[in-house]
């Protein structure tokens, strides 16, 4: 048995509802109500997820950045990646989050849990995250996007945006602080929903076709 899923392709439209719906859930516990810059290790500990970081040794295909462990109900992250505090960390938690949601098969799980209860020896490999390529490229990607709606929900960024030009890089790094996310993942966001257009090889930002600020002027 594995714990792992295997690889299905997923809309963006589903990842979004899962983050979003976690992020409902967690607003009807006052405990756990989300809050905005966003500390991702809310949602491990709603879940009940442990989070550490240790040191990773590589193995025979190279680094890895973190590890998943089900039934232990722990993620380790490697402790010395570069610049990990901060935004980039939280950014790294939630996608180790999506990884567990989106790619552990549960009821696999809940057999080894089972059978670890019923004191009987099982075999099982953590889940490990990595720079990869080819189709396992596509989970990590999956698991970035997860990231990605769960620290910036649409109507969070509405809010923050407000008064703001996101054309403006002054004004996207006072909204990176606000959200507790780092800029360059603000920008992937913004423009995933089309907030905010950069074309290639240029490093100028238009605003996108859906961005509020384009809308209203539209409306008015």
């Amino acid at each position: 048995m594995s714990i792992i899923k295997p690889y299905r392709y997923i809309k963006k439209e589903e990842i979004e509802h899962l983050a979003n719906h976690l992020l409902s859930q967690m607003q009807q516990n006052p405990k756990y109500t989300p809050t905005w810059p966003f500390d991702a290790t809310r949602v491990a500990d709603f879940l009940d997820i442990g989070v550490f970081w240790d040191k990773i040794p590589p193995d025979e295909k190279g680094s890895i950045a973190a590890m998943i462990l089900p039934v232990e109900r722990q993620i380790v992250i490697k402790e010395d990646i570069p610049g990990l505090r901060g935004g980039f960390g939280q950014s790294t938690i939630a996608h180790e989050i999506g990884h567990l949601l989106l790619h552990i098969d549960k009821n696999t799980v809940d057999k080894f849990v089972e059978r670890l209860e019923q004191g009987i020896e099982i075999d099982m490999q953590p889940f490990l995250c990595r720079s990869v390529s080819g189709q396992l490229e596509k989970i990590e990607w999956q698991a970035q996007y997860f990231a990605s709606c769960l620290l910036m929900p649409r109507h969070i960024l509405g809010e923050v945006q407000k008064g703001r030009d996101l054309t403006r890089e002054s004004h996207l790094d006072a909204m990176a602080h606000e959200l507790g996310v780092t800029k360059r993942n603000l920008k992937h966001r913004l423009k995933d929903i089309s907030w905010i257009h950069i074309p290639e090889p240029s490093k100028t930002i238009y605003l996108g076709e859906a961005a509020p600020s384009r809308n209203k002027r539209a409306i008015g």
